[in-house]
């Protein structure tokens, strides 16, 4: 099952991707919500509202997809949470997750353009498997986990490399607008294993990274643990959990990006997520 966000030119209301049209899901008893998500009583009234959808559907070409989460309370990120990515990087495995946050203002929907900042030159590309959390979760422990996270979407980690390295720290250099193009999907965590999905990343058709989550040094599981053993995570916050190998600032020479190139990121079972990138001045 693939929710999603999307208009018609209207309201943002949510539906279900199937095939080639969205079902809409306005009419429903109860309302959607992040945490009516994680709720598979929830999933179960879903699927019946759309075996009956009837009239209810829009062809795909007439939804304008929106990023699930369009402002989440916060983006936790991952760093070096894949072994390629360690090794790319020559860097030792961590004993415990590595953290730093984006601001949720980055947020951009899918097809809207990635803005090439005019005073950085070392843009890059990362994806990543995001994890949105349904319910209020304090202290939750690894075999419970995955009982508090209503999906996964994809999450495009774009970052400005020279701002990263000038401050020393990330959250400069991941927090530009439009830095974090999220979707096309939210898929509820029973019909995916968040633990064994390949990811890629594309640009301008070219594969740059191709790997599969099996590669994570930390799964959902224990990054969920770990961030709410010492902070709340509320219903709607997204988990960004890492980035494969192949980051276009590791590359010989580096690849990184430039205004007109256009930037797939693609989750199995979630879809591909595709945005261009523009110049600060367009």
């Amino acid at each position: 099952m693939q929710l999603v966000r999307y208009t018609t030119g209207g309201a943002p209301e949510w539906g279900v991707r199937r095939d080639d049209e969205v079902v809409s899901l306005a009419g429903l008893r109860e309302e959607v919500s992040y945490e009516q998500l994680s709720s598979p009583g929830f999933l179960r009234v879903v699927e019946d509202a759309v075996e009956a959808a009837g009239a209810r559907t829009v062809p795909t070409e007439e939804a304008r997809l929106l990023a699930p989460v369009p402002r989440p309370s916060k983006i936790v990120c991952v760093g070096l949470n894949y072994h390629d990515h360690a090794e790319e990087q020559d860097e030792e495995i961590p004993d415990s997750p590595l953290l730093f946050s984006k601001a949720s203002t980055s947020v951009t929907n899918p097809e809207d353009p990635i803005v090439h900042p005019a005073e950085l030159e070392e843009v890059d590309y990362e994806v990543e498997l995001g994890i949105v959390i349904g319910r209020t979760a304090k202290d939750v422990s690894a075999d419970e986990a995955r009982e508090y996270v209503a999906g996964y979407t994809g999450v495009n980690d774009v970052s400005g490399r020279d701002a990263q390295f000038d401050d020393g720290q990330y959250f400069r250099g991941k927090s530009y607008d439009t830095f974090a193009p999220m979707g096309p999907t939210l898929v509820p965590d029973e019909y995916l294993d968040p633990g064994n999905l390949d990811v890629a990343c594309r640009v301008n058709g070219e594969t740059r990274q191709d790997s599969n989550t099996e590669e994570f040094i930390f799964g959902v599981e224990e990054v969920v643990e770990y961030i709410s053993g010492f902070t709340t995570l509320r219903p709607g916050d997204v988990i960004s959990t890492g980035t494969p190998g192949g980051v276009g600032v590791f590359s010989d020479p580096p690849e990184l990006l430039e205004p007109g190139d256009e930037v797939e990121i693609e989750i199995e079972g979630i879809g591909t997520l595709s945005n261009p990138v523009v110049a600060e001045d367009e």
